[in-house]
């Protein structure tokens, strides 16, 4: 059994936390709430949420949840079993029954509700967040922040849910469309964001009217159970969210369920092609993102050193495992003196435990993730590329046992080399060299993934050429990461996404709903009209 604890600035108790086993301490407290959580059993098993309540799980098989600074084993994973998952499917069904009855404007403010726990529980979700992924406290709010803000954005939903009408199309026949909720969606949630992807998914797909089975990452699955709780106190009605635990047996219980209408996913490529292709071929909606190459050009016009700063955060940064990490640079010109600079950023960061003051670059999730960086990058030097920094074999005082990788750059590489091929989701950067603008876009166009770029330059016409030919979904000028706001939608293209339909903005609330067409006929005297026959009706004259 482990403790949490939490970090919150207010010294003052809370209902929320309460119910979740967690214990408001005072910054300046040094005591450590020794409370477990509700959703964990006695022997420290992760409890499914089914109809607002917590259901332990009858699994034989389970996965440990670690922290991936220290190893500790802070508790275990059931791979829930059938019926469990049909259940949390039969009590989102249920409540779907009435939750869509519910009008937007009440949905709304639970999601209004919603929006100010997250914020007033921010350093707790983070502390969780912290604790089972290992990064910074900073980087881990940050996480949450984004999130929240999609939440922020669900507090207003009525405008993007409305249709359209057009009144006496033919006499006395009127035509309407309006937007409908599905019924019971699924999510499928990946282990480098905790809280953003989740958000991302549950709260426009309730608000929306349609009610929600969630199934978390099995080695992150803390956060979404505080999430769960923050959202029941906020007003959600009991069924219209549930976790149900688990691994692959459980996604393709959620894949082919028949009361399951649609699947929101983000992870790897090999499990989002698995998902699309069986979910699809159920008859379900399917938004998945997938992997990622990100590209940024670095013309010699940028501003250098705020380039450079740039670019090492963004490769850095979580320890490279964000979809949108700049995992390869292209130099452009005489922008290649520049690398020297760039290996000396990445010394400059600190390795550590994500809740020490000053680290910039935390563990990675697993002993095999950390294997596989290490092997890629040796396998790339023996490939041929230069290793100018070198990140493998860290060891942090106090924290010998973490999956650390320091930030690695390797130059000299080529478009063959096992590190520009492989989504490395790592701390490692790779750099090309090329001669012009147009010699980076052929570079990052013939790349299969289209999720993100990014371009530095003080040249306007440069910028508006590189984003009207690069062929790649979102692209920043002089941002190193460019995320939409969910003012927008995330618009990853090519080979980092499968179906159609993007996450949250207007095409979020698009996936999450349906449009129902109604066309009508109230004639004002019913004794003489023909109300059709056995011709194709033509609503009018025929010019």
């Amino acid at each position: 059994m482990f403790a949490f604890r939490s970090v919150l600035l207010k010294n003052k108790s809370s209902a929320v936390l309460r119910r979740a086993g967690l214990v408001l301490r005072s910054k300046s407290s040094a005591a450590t709430a020794t409370s477990t959580p509700a959703w964990l059993t006695g022997d420290s098993y992760y409890q499914n949420r089914i109809d607002g309540s917590y259901v332990t799980s009858t699994a034989s098989n389970s996965t440990a949840v670690t922290n991936p600074a220290t190893q500790q084993v802070l508790g275990h994973v059931p791979h829930s079993t059938t019926p469990e998952v049909q259940k949390a499917i039969a009590s989102a069904h249920a409540a779907f029954q009435d939750w869509k009855h519910v009008p937007i404007q009440q949905r709304q403010r639970i999601m209004l509700n919603y929006q100010a726990l997250i914020r007033h529980h921010t350093d707790d979700l983070a502390y969780l967040i912290a604790l089972e992924n290992g990064k910074t406290m900073a980087d881990a709010r940050g996480d949450v922040f984004r999130g929240l803000e999609v939440v922020e954005t669900c507090c207003n939903m009525a405008d993007k849910i409305m249709g359209e009408s057009l009144g006496g199309i033919s006499g006395t026949i009127d035509c309407v469309s309006y937007r409908q909720p599905l019924g019971v969606c699924a999510g499928v949630a990946p282990f480098n964001f905790p809280a953003m992807i989740p958000l991302w998914m549950f709260p426009v797909a309730c608000t929306a009217g349609n009610t929600f089975v969630l199934k978390p990452s099995e080695k992150t699955p803390g956060c979404a159970m505080l999430l769960a709780e923050l959202v029941q106190q906020a007003g959600l009605p009991d069924g219209v969210l549930n976790i149900v635990h688990g691994s692959v047996d459980v996604v393709a219980q959620l894949c082919t369920a028949p009361d399951v209408k649609a699947i929101s996913f983000v992870g790897s490529s090999a499990v989002g092609e698995a998902i699309h292709a069986k979910a699809s071929a159920h008859g379900k909606r399917v938004q998945a993102n997938l992997g990622a190459k990100n590209h940024a050009a670095v013309l010699p016009d940028a501003s250098r050193e705020a380039t450079i700063q740039a670019i090492a955060g963004a490769a850095f940064g979580a320890a490279g495992q964000r979809c949108m990490a700049l995992s390869a640079v292209v130099f452009v010109g005489d922008a290649r003196a520049w690398i020297p600079d760039l290996v000396a950023a990445g010394r400059a960061l600190t390795v550590g435990s994500g809740f020490d003051e000053g680290v910039d670059v935390g563990p990675l999730i697993s002993p095999e993730s950390k294997q596989r960086v290490e092997h890629v990058i040796g396998e790339a030097v023996h490939q041929g590329a230069e290793l100018l920094l070198d990140g493998r074999g860290v060891v942090v005082p106090g924290f010998e046992g973490g999956n650390f990788v320091g930030p690695t750059v390797l130059s000299n590489v080529t478009t063959d080399n096992i590190a520009y091929t492989t989504e490395i989701f790592g701390p490692v950067l790779v750099c090309l060299e090329v001669d012009t603008l147009e010699d980076a876009m052929e570079i990052i166009n013939n790349n299969p993934y289209g999720n993100g770029c990014a371009i530095f330059t003080s040249s306007g016409a440069t910028a508006r050429k590189f984003q009207q030919e690069v062929d790649v979904g979102q692209v920043g000028i002089n941002v190193p990461i460019p995320v939409p706001l969910p003012h927008f939608s995330f618009t990853g293209s090519r080979g980092s996404i499968r179906g159609d339909v993007h996450f949250y903005g207007k095409q979020g609330v698009q996936f999450y709903t349906q449009i129902k067409t109604v066309t009508s006929n109230w004639p004002y005297e019913h004794a003489s009209d023909n109300l059709g026959g056995v011709t194709m009706p033509t609503l009018g004259k025929q010019s």
